[in-house]
């Protein structure tokens, strides 16, 4: 029996930090209801891939992935090859929200297929903004065909 679980976000953020900032950004925007917190690389993968403790969830998949780079178990820059070698997840939207400023792995990640990357600002108010600008872009405005999320 699948767990209907609804989610329009998924967040890999593994500082708790980091993590809060954007979720009470999201909520103050009411992008949070259907948001789902994984702090590592193999925690995003077992989610959208329906494994691990995520083995009941529905197939549907998120409208935006919000992938941190620098994640224990396994990093982002493999996350999202992993998602992108996978028909299911391949054109799954994801952004990089990072606080690495690394010209390479800008150039890596939009090599791997990344959607957007975007430096986390430094300053409470810019970080709660940019992630609020996020959430409205890739929840409210963006569309994806229908099989994408296996609607």
């Amino acid at each position: 029996m699948e767990r209907e679980l609804v989610v329009d976000i998924l967040l890999v953020e593994d500082n708790p930090n980091d993590a809060e900032l954007a979720i009470r950004a999201l909520k103050k925007h009411h992008l949070a209801n259907h948001l789902e917190w994984v702090k590592d690389g193999v925690a995003a993968l077992d989610f959208l891939f329906q494994r691990g403790e995520y083995a009941g969830r529905s197939a549907t998949l998120p409208r935006v992935v919000l992938l941190d780079l620098r994640l224990p178990k396994l990093d982002g820059l493999e996350v999202l090859a992993q998602i992108r070698a996978n028909a299911d997840t391949r054109d799954l939207p994801v952004v990089i929200l990072t606080s690495s400023k690394e010209e390479q792995d800008l150039v890596a990640t939009y090599q791997l297929g990344v959607n957007s990357f975007v430096p986390k600002p430094v300053a409470f108010d810019e970080f709660a903004r940019t992630v609020a600008d996020l959430g409205m872009y890739w929840v409210l405005v963006n569309r994806v065909p229908p099989d994408i999320r296996n609607d």
